[in-house]
């Protein structure tokens, strides 16, 4: 692929917005000897990637501009870097790219073979490219809360809020795989998707019933996935179990004092930040749900590359039902 060219969408600086986007044509990058050359399929758009051009990780990323953004990626592998021993050129992939260089938006990208698994013939590119963050986040929280998907978890009442979301919406299903009781929010408009997910309970969270977040039918909760913003330890406090923990996966500076807090004060209810790192063990097993049809990726809605700030704006405005795709290519 040395010398040719390939259609990428970046941005040069913070802020801006869609409106930053611009599209290129840049040369295709070579993979380093860990690394996989992909000719990109699919990618999936999460929050993290506009918040990283708002400046809300700045210094530290994006290291440079312009920048690719976009992690959460399938497609087929073109070239292999001289270590890697456990792909073939033409295999079919899910992988989440650097963080750092990011690339997702673009026709070819380099991904490292350690975040790099197989996509079984029964896994789609869109399927595959919402598992990285959000599902291996969903996943990761669940267990960190105490879920065994072995068939062992002892009976536990969980809250999921914003669960039409793309974390939310997989952490319904994985939750009632690890034989949960779930309880979930969403918007009116969701209350009957979310109930087709899985979910036991559902509470718009725009009723007095919904912000109070207690259970219809009384339960305490001994987790909480928190994959939204705006509500106080108040507000969870009284319904959680005695040893009931609320993780947050969007943790503000406050979220992680409390936490502190919490833990010098020996609380028996807990307020825990989690930034989930997505693992290829995570990454395979979720692939694996999907293929077997006991996982899905509900999709929102689905854009070419040519128009990928009209999915950049959709993702910002906060109300996708599912995951926001970007398709790249269909071969």
């Amino acid at each position: 692929m040395a010398g040719k060219t390939m259609r990428a969408v970046q941005y040069s600086g913070y802020g801006g917005g869609f409106s930053a986007l611009k599209h290129v044509e840049i040369p295709v990058p070579s993979p380093k000897k860990d690394e996989v050359l992909l000719k990109l399929e699919a990618a999936s758009i999460n929050p993290v990637d506009w918040k990283i051009q708002k400046g809300l990780l700045r210094p530290l990323l994006p290291p440079k501009f312009p920048f690719i953004p976009v992690t959460d990626v399938a497609g087929e592998v073109i070239e292999l870097g001289s270590a890697v021993k456990d792909f073939e050129a033409g295999d079919k992939v899910v992988s989440m790219l650097s963080v750092k260089k990011g690339g997702g938006l673009a026709e070819y990208a380099v991904a490292s073979s350690n975040l790099t698994v197989n996509r079984p013939p029964e896994v789609s590119a869109a399927d595959g490219a919402g598992l990285p963050i959000s599902a291996c986040t969903a996943l990761q929280v669940l267990k960190s809360g105490g879920a065994q998907f072995d068939g062992t978890t002892k009976p536990l009442n969980v809250l999921i809020t914003a669960a039409s979301g793309g974390v939310g919406h997989y952490a319904v299903q994985l939750a009632k795989l690890a034989n949960l009781h779930v309880t979930a929010t969403c918007g009116a408009r969701n209350i009957e998707f979310v109930k087709s997910l899985g979910a036991d309970e559902v509470l718009d969270y725009k009723t007095s019933e919904g912000a109070s977040l207690k259970s219809p039918s009384g339960k305490m909760y001994d987790i909480v996935i928190h994959c939204t913003v705006g509500i106080g330890w108040s507000t969870f406090e009284p319904n959680l179990s005695d040893h009931g923990k609320v993780i947050d996966i969007t943790p503000s500076p406050a979220t992680f004092l409390s936490s502190a807090l919490k833990k010098l004060t020996f609380a028996k209810k807990m307020i825990v930040p989690l930034l989930a790192l997505p693992t290829k063990a995570d990454m395979q097993y979720l692939a694996g749900l999907v293929k077997d049809g006991r996982l899905k990726t509900v999709v929102d809605s689905k854009y070419p590359l040519s128009n990928a700030e009209d999915a950049w704006a959709k993702s910002i405005g906060g109300h996708a039902t599912g995951k926001i795709i970007v398709e790249i290519s269909s071969t």
